[in-house]
């Protein structure tokens, strides 16, 4: 799956990945629904570190289309609760 960072680029992050990153993707839709910035900012970071590790980045000059787009680590829980309207930052 091609994840991008917003602000970083592309990440290709194989699909055995997912599952973990969705449980990631969980404690953020829970502190966004607490409206808890600290618990969402360190849920936040942990997911962005996590894919960057499990993620092999795309080249610059290579053109995909991302399947995920995640926001920058500096984002704001309240842009971040916008995107859970439509079911959260990871599909599924």
């Amino acid at each position: 799956m091609i994840v991008r960072i917003m602000g970083e680029g592309q990440l290709d992050v194989a699909d055995e990945h997912i599952a973990a990153l969705d449980l990631l993707d969980n404690a953020i839709e829970s502190a966004v629904e607490a409206d808890d910035e600290t618990a969402f900012r360190a849920a936040l970071v942990a997911l962005l570190e996590r894919v960057r590790e499990v993620g092999a980045p795309v080249p610059a000059d290579v053109l995909e289309p991302s399947q995920l787009i995640l926001p920058a680590a500096d984002a704001h829980v309240d842009d971040v609760r916008e995107l859970f309207k439509e079911g959260g930052l990871i599909p599924g």
